[in-house]
C-alpha cells in the first residue's frame, strides 16, 4: 500500500503528499491533464512543443536548470497522447527551490520570439530524425491515420505533420497554454522526505496566488466501432519485411483492460511466451516479434509487430500469427501460464515502485485517472482475471473486423 494525503487548493490545484523518511531526497512531480489527443487537428505536436517550451525560462526565472543544479536537483518531462508531466528531485532540505521553478512557469511563462524559434527547430529536426529519416520511423503514424477515424489518437505525440510545428506562431503558443496549463487542470504531488504540514505552507505560499483558470473540459469526438479490416502496404529502404497488426481494446478504466494486458503478456512476455517460441525459434519466420498495447486513457489498441526473416513471404507470417491467435480463442489456458504472468505483472508493478520518482509520478497519473488510490488496487485487477476471461477477450479482440494491418516491404 502505497500511503498518500491529498488535499486542494481554493484555485482548483490537487495536490498530494506521500511520506517517505528513509531517504533524504524529495519529489517534485507536476502533471497537467493535457496531451496530443488535446489539439486541434491542424495544429498537432503542441502539447509536446510545450514540453520542451517550458525550459525556455520563466519571467523571474530566464535560466530554469541552473538554480536547480545549485540546488543539488535533477528534472525531466515527457508528453504522451494523454498527458504532460515535469518533475524534480533533488535533496529534501532545498525542497523550495522546486516549488518556486515550478510555481513560476505555471504562473509566467516567459512568451519570447527566440525561445519559440529554437524550441519549433529542436522539435522539427526530432520529427525529422525519428520519423522521416530513421528506418521504419513512420510505422505509427501510418498505423494510427489507420486504426482511428476520428479520435485525437489517429496522430502521434510529435505532431501529425512536420509544418504544424514548423508554422507554430507565438499566440497559438500562447492560446494551448493559457488553455491547458492552469492550477485547475494540473497536478502536484511531492514525494519524500517531507510533512505534509511543510508541503501544504510551500503549496499555498508558491502556488496558492496563481489564477485557477478555466476548468479545460474535454470533449473528444468517440472512436465508431471498427466494422471491416483495414490493410496498408508500404515499400521503403528498410533492411526487412515487417508486419503489425493492431485491434481496438478497452479504456484504462475498463476492467477487460486488465484482461488485454494480460493476454499480451501471455502472447510476448519473453523468451517463453507464445509468439516468441512458434514463431521465433521454432518456425523461424520472425527476427524478433512484440506484442504490446499503448496503455492510453482512452479505448487504445493492441499491437503485434515483428521482423520477417529474409525470404519469408508476408502471407505465410500473417498466418502463423493468426494461426497462434486461434488457439487463444480456442483454447483455455492454464492455470499454470496464467499464474506466471501475473506474477510477473506483480513483481514489475513492486518493481515499479521502488523509486521514489516512479512512485510520485504514479500518484499523480492515478489522480488524473480519478482517483490516486487506484495505483493502491491495480494488483487486485490483475488477480480478478480467469482462464474464461482470456479466452473470451481473444475471441472479443482477435477479429478481422476489429484489424488494421500494415505491410511494411524492403525495396532492398
Amino acid at each position: 500500500m502505497i500511503q498518500y494525503e491529498k488535499f486542494i487548493l481554493d484555485n482548483g490545484l490537487r495536490v498530494i503528499v506521500h511520506r517517505d523518511t528513509t531517504t533524504p531526497m524529495a519529489v517534485l512531480d507536476v502533471m497537467y491533464d493535457v496531451g496530443a489527443r488535446d489539439e486541434d487537428p491542424n495544429q498537432t505536436g503542441f502539447a509536446h512543443l510545450f514540453e520542451h517550451l517550458m525550459f525556455g525560462g520563466s519571467v523571474n526565472i530566464p535560466s530554469y536548470d541552473e538554480p536547480l543544479q545549485m540546488a543539488g536537483g535533477e528534472n525531466n518531462a515527457y508528453t504522451t497522447n494523454d498527458l504532460t508531466n515535469y518533475y524534480i528531485q533533488l535533496p529534501a532540505d532545498n525542497l523550495e527551490t522546486a516549488f518556486w521553478l515550478e510555481s513560476d512557469r505555471m504562473l509566467s511563462l516567459a512568451f519570447d520570439e527566440k525561445i519559440l524559434d529554437v524550441q519549433r527547430k529542436v522539435v522539427s529536426e526530432e520529427f525529422k530524425e525519428h520519423y522521416l529519416n530513421k528506418p521504419y520511423g513512420d510505422v505509427w503514424h501510418k498505423m494510427r491515420a489507420l486504426a482511428y477515424q476520428v479520435h485525437p489518437y489517429r496522430w502521434m505525440t510529435i505532431g501529425k505533420e512536420l509544418s504544424h510545428v514548423e508554422n507554430a506562431q507565438l499566440q497559438d503558443v500562447k492560446n494551448f497554454f493559457f488553455k491547458h496549463y492552469t492550477s485547475a487542470n494540473a497536478i502536484l504531488c511531492v514525494a519524500g522526505n517531507v510533512t505534509v504540514e511543510q508541503v501544504k505552507a510551500l503549496a499555498q505560499k508558491w502556488f496558492g496566488n496563481i489564477p485557477s483558470g478555466e476548468k479545460y473540459k474535454r470533449q473528444l469526438p468517440q472512436e465508431p466501432k471498427q466494422t471491416i479490416g483495414r490493410k496498408l502496404e508500404v515499400k521503403a529502404k528498410v533492411p526487412l519485411d515487417a508486419l503489425y497488426k493492431c485491434w481496438h481494446i478497452y479504456p484504462r478504466l475498463d476492467k477487460r483492460y486488465y484482461t488485454a494486458d494480460l493476454i499480451t503478456d501471455l502472447l510476448s512476455g519473453g523468451g517463453s511466451s507464445r509468439l516468441y517460441q512458434s514463431l521465433v525459434k521454432e518456425k523461424q519466420l520472425f527476427s524478433n516479434i512484440n506484442c504490446f498495447h499503448f496503455g492510453s486513457v482512452d479505448a487504445g489498441l493492441l499491437a503485434i509487430e515483428g521482423k520477417l526473416i529474409k525470404g519469408v513471404k508476408m502471407e505465410d507470417a500473417e498466418k502463423a500469427i493468426e494461426e497462434e491467435l486461434e488457439k487463444m480463442k480456442n483454447e483455455t489456458v492454464t492455470e499454470a501460464e496464467l499464474e506466471k504472468v501475473k506474477n510477473k505483472t506483480e513483481s514489475l508493478m513492486a518493481f515499479e515502485d521502488v523509486p521514489l520518482m516512479s512512485r510520485a509520478g504514479s500518484l499523480t497519473t492515478y489522480e488524473l485517472l480519478g482517483d490516486a488510490n487506484l495505483m493502491n488496487k491495480e494488483l487486485e485487477h490483475y488477480q480478478a482475471v480467469t482462464a474464461k476471461d482470456i479466452q473470451q477477450e481473444s475471441k472479443n479482440i482477435f477479429t478481422e473486423n476489429n484489424c488494421s494491418t500494415l505491410y511494411y516491404y524492403s525495396e532492398n
